[in-house]
């Protein structure tokens, strides 16, 4: 019986082992830049922002006029709300939550619940502030933001070649529809 519970611990570290290694290999493999941007202006930052493109996931998917709205508090803490409408019920969905600066300039650190926080990297930015270019910690994710719903072509494809120059893969961007009575395309 002694050996039989030797066999099942050594199974599972090899388990174990095999696993780590993976994400470890997958860690490594990643070489999308999500480096921030060195000047950041948080209270620039502030304000409405239209979503252009971004990576499907589940908390946006079937959303259309996607917008994020930032507020700068009297006491440094910045207030979020994501919303967009539905577009098989015709509803507009909010999440409300909240964004923390830290040290690294162009890194919030970003929650939308209780104190579950994740990184939120401004990777390029326009210099009005006119456009922003945004990952997470992770290079699952990634948005296109603009202060007005529609960004002329030639800003758009500079930003697409910004964000192919840091590694993300652009044709998998969702561009959202920010006008009335057209669905998005959606998987």
């Amino acid at each position: 019986m002694a050996s039989q519970n030797v066999k099942i611990v050594i199974l599972l570290l090899a388990a174990a082992l095999l696993i780590l290694g993976a994400v470890a290999v997958a860690a490594a493999s990643d070489r999308t830049d999500r480096m921030p941007v060195a000047v950041f202006d948080l209270r620039r930052y502030m304000g409405t922002w239209y979503e252009i493109a971004r990576y499907d996931h589940s908390f946006e998917r079937r959303l259309a006029g996607v917008q994020a709205h930032y507020e700068l508090l009297s006491d440094g803490r910045v207030t979020v709300e994501n919303s967009g409408v539905d577009y098989r019920s015709d509803r507009r969905k909010r999440a409300r939550g909240k964004a923390r600066a830290t040290a690294m300039p162009g890194r919030l650190r970003v929650s939308f619940f209780w104190f579950f926080y994740s990184d939120y990297n401004v990777l390029e930015l326009g210099p009005d502030y006119d456009w922003a270019l945004v990952g997470g910690g992770s290079s699952k994710y990634l948005w296109i933001l603009s202060r007005t719903p529609r960004l002329p072509s030639r800003t758009l494809n500079h930003i697409l070649r910004l964000a192919e120059a840091r590694g993300y893969r652009t044709g998998k961007l969702l561009f959202v529809d920010q006008g009335q009575g057209i669905s998005p395309s959606s998987p």
